[in-house]
């Protein structure tokens, strides 16, 4: 023989049986008080979100003051139906203060699971402000270091050759001899072919 797929919990068919019960003696007692149609069954189902709404609230283990409160209204609204449609009540003559309850019951509804669904923001901790112990203050003995000067350029003089500087001489006196003006930096480094910083450290030996 086959097991069954899911174990039948006779808390659970009670819990069931109990909750139709419930459901239809609201439907029966708001139709009574003039809600007649779609609006006969959408009573029960408020009544019974709310108590749920409730008793996730005192589940979750935050504000257990509002769930309390709520899930008692939602209870003596269930409760009032179970008992009023038990015979106690003539359900063809409907009392007028029981016709108003029955008529307000939706903003009470909407109000409870509005507030039960929607948590108050918690307030954040303001930031500890920082001890004297976690500022380090700088040590007045501690001598301050001078600025690290740049590193001067390496002379490029003690890299000339000898014979580079009398050629260049004898290309800037062929310049005045040709121009009569001296030779500049830029015609000498184009005559020599060299960079430019060591055409005018030849330039200067020139003069």
């Amino acid at each position: 023989m086959r097991a069954l797929p899911v174990r039948l919990d006779a808390v659970l068919i009670q819990a069931l049986i109990a909750a139709a019960l419930s459901f239809a003696h609201l439907h029966d007692l708001a139709s009574a008080a003039g809600q007649h149609g779609w609006k006969a069954w959408a009573y029960p189902v408020s009544v019974d979100l709310l108590l749920v709404a409730a008793w996730r609230r005192l589940r979750s283990g935050g504000a257990k003051a509002a769930g309390w409160s709520w899930f008692l209204v939602a209870l003596t609204a269930s409760l009032g139906a179970n008992v009023a449609t038990a015979g106690l009540l003539d359900l063809d003559a409907v009392p007028a203060w029981l016709r108003i309850l029955v008529a307000g019951w939706p903003a009470v509804a909407f109000l409870g699971g509005t507030l039960l669904a929607h948590d108050a923001p918690k307030p954040q901790a303001a930031p500890e402000p920082e001890s004297d112990e976690d500022v380090v203050a700088p040590s007045p003995s501690a001598p301050e270091l001078p600025a690290a000067e740049p590193e001067s350029a390496p002379s490029l003089t003690a890299s000339v050759p000898p014979a580079l500087v009398a050629h260049a001489r004898k290309v800037a006196d062929d310049h005045r001899a040709r121009t009569g003006t001296p030779i500049d930096t830029s015609t000498l480094r184009a005559r020599l072919g060299v960079p430019m910083p060591l055409a005018e450290v030849i330039a200067a030996q020139l003069t």
